[in-house]
C-alpha cells in the first residue's frame, strides 16, 4: 500500500535491439565543465562485448568536434573508455536557453561501423556554494510541484500529449522546477524537459519507509539496482540537477541512517557531478543533514497541523541547523493542503474546499518566497492521483486530492494563486 497507486504491467515503451556484432556500446556519460567561456567535455563510454576478445576503434562526435581511438582492446563483458572534447562557440544549457547537442559515438572494426549510439547533451554545471545552488555558475531557485505519472484515463503509462500539456500548465503557473516523487520518471517526460528547461529532482524509489521495511532483506539491493539503473540510464539529461532517494524514511536512527550513508554513498560514486538531496519529515530525529548536499524538507504547516508556518520553518531550522544543516541549501520539498474539485465553501472555507486550498498555499508560499534561508520549493502537489484504498479513511475519493489540478488537469482555485506567487518570485 503506498500513497500512490502501484499499476502493473508494462506502462513505459520497450524496443528490442538487433545487435549486428557481439560488440556494441552501452553507453557514453557526459559530464561538462566551464572554463571563463570555454567548455569541455569529459566522456566515460562503455563498451560491451557479449563474444571472444576482440579489438575495435571508437568515434565520437560532439557539437564541433570529434576524436577518434587507436585500437581498443575488447575482452569479455565491459571495457570502459575515456574521452576528452573541447568543442568551440557552445551555448550553455538553462531553463532560459534550454540549448541541447548531438552526442554520436560508433565502432569501428575493419572499417566498417559495427554499432553506434545516440544521445542529447546540454553543456552546464551544477553545484552548492554555502546555501545557494548554481547553475552554471550563477544562483538558481527552483521552484514547482512534485508530480506522479498518474491519469484516470490511462493510469502511469502518460502519453506524450498528456506529458506536455503537464509542462504547458508548469509553464503557464511560472514553475521552472518538477520533483518525479517518488520515482525515476518516463525518459521521454525528461527528454521534455531537457528541450523545455525545466529542473528536475529526481529520486529513487522508496517512500515513507519505517526501520522493520528498511529491514526487509530485499531493501537494500533493491534500492542499489534502482539507484544504479537510474543514474546509468539518465545520466546525460542536463534538465537533472540533483539526484534524490529514499523520502521520508527512517533517517531518525542509527541503523537507517546508515542505510541513507550506504546509498548516499553510491550515488557519489555513480555520478559526482549533481548535488545529492533526501526529503525528510524526521522532524526531531533526523540524523542524515550532514550526509546531503541539499537539505529537504517535507512540511505541511496549516494542513496535518494548524501552527503558523514562519514559526515552525524557524523551529525546524533552529532543531536541524545544529546537526548537520548550517550552511548548506534548504528545500521545502513538499507542502500544501487537499481540495475536492468543485466542492466550494466561500463562507466557512472548510478544509477541502477549494477556498481553503488557496488560501493556505497563500500563506505558505508567501512565507517561503520571503525567508531569507530557503533555497527552493515544491508544492505537493501538481494533480489529483489515486491511492490504495487502505488508505481512504484519510483520502476522499480513494484520492490523495493536492493537486492545484484535478486528475483530468483542470485546474482548482489555487493555480492562480500558485501562477500569481511564482510569476513575482521570477520577475
Amino acid at each position: 500500500p503506498n500513497d500512490y497507486y502501484n499499476y502493473g504491467g508494462i506502462s513505459r515503451p520497450v524496443e528490442v535491439q538487433f545487435l549486428q556484432s557481439p560488440l556494441f556500446v552501452r553507453h557514453v556519460h557526459v559530464v561538462t565543465e566551464q572554463d571563463g567561456d570555454a567548455w569541455r567535455a569529459r566522456l566515460v563510454a562503455v563498451l560491451r562485448n557479449l563474444g571472444a576478445e576482440t579489438t575495435a576503434a571508437m568515434r565520437v562526435t560532439l557539437a564541433d568536434a570529434s576524436i577518434e581511438t587507436g585500437a581498443l582492446h575488447c575482452p569479455s563483458g565491459d571495457t570502459e573508455v575515456e574521452l576528452d572534447l573541447a568543442p568551440t562557440g557552445i551555448n550553455a544549457w538553462s531553463p532560459d536557453s534550454p540549448t541541447l547537442y548531438l552526442l554520436d559515438a560508433r565502432v569501428q572494426q575493419d572499417g566498417a561501423v559495427i554499432d553506434d549510439w545516440r544521445d542529447r547533451i546540454g553543456f552546464r554545471t551544477v553545484n552548492v556554494q554555502g546555501q545557494s545552488i548554481l547553475l552554471n555558475g550563477s544562483a538558481v531557485f527552483p521552484v514547482g510541484f512534485n508530480r506522479h505519472e498518474d491519469h484516470p484515463d490511462y493510469g502511469c503509462a502518460i502519453p506524450i500529449d498528456v506529458m506536455q500539456q503537464d509542462l504547458a500548465h508548469f509553464r503557464a503557473m511560472n514553475c521552472n522546477a518538477v520533483r518525479t516523487s517518488h520515482y525515476p520518471n518516463d525518459e521521454r517526460f525528461l527528454d521534455l524537459c531537457d528541450e523545455k528547461g525545466f529542473l528536475v529532482w529526481e529520486e529513487n524509489h522508496a517512500r515513507g519507509l519505517d526501520i522493520d521495511r528498511m529491514r526487509h532483506p530485499r531493501f537494500r539491493d533493491q534500492c542499489e539496482a534502482c539507484n544504479e539503473e537510474m543514474v546509468r540510464e539518465h545520466f546525460n539529461h542536463p534538465c537533472i540537477i540533483m539526484w534524490g532517494l529514499l523520502n521520508e524514511c527512517e533517517s531518525g536512527n542509527e541503523e537507517g541512517a546508515a542505510m541513507y550513508h550506504e546509498q548516499i554513498d553510491q550515488l557519489r560514486a555513480l555520478d559526482h557531478s549533481r548535488p545529492v538531496t533526501f526529503a525528510s519529515n524526521r522532524y526531531t530525529t533526523d540524523r542524515c543533514q550532514g550526509m546531503v548536499d541539499i537539505c529537504s524538507w517535507n512540511v505541511y504547516s496549516r494542513w496535518y497541523w494548524d501552527l503558523d508556518p514562519k514559526e515552525d520553518l524557524n523551529d525546524l531550522i533552529a532543531r536541524m541547523e545544529p546537526v548537520g544543516m548550517a550552511g548548506r541549501p534548504l528545500i521545502i520539498s513538499e507542502f500544501g493542503a487537499g481540495a475536492l474539485p468543485g466542492y466550494h465553501d466561500p463562507v466557512r472555507r472548510a478544509k477541502w474546499s477549494e477556498e481553503r486550498q488557496a488560501e493556505i498555499l497563500d500563506e505558505l508560499l508567501a512565507t517561503y518566497l520571503d525567508h531569507p534561508r530557503i533555497s527552493g520549493l515544491f508544492i505537493w502537489q501538481y494533480c489529483d492521483v489515486r491511492v490504495d484504498e487502505t488508505l481512504a479513511p484519510g483520502r476522499p475519493r480513494c484520492m490523495n486530492n493536492k493537486g492545484v489540478v484535478d486528475e483530468h488537469r483542470r485546474p482548482k482555485r489555487a493555480y492562480e494563486v500558485v501562477k500569481q506567487h511564482f510569476g513575482d518570485q521570477r520577475s
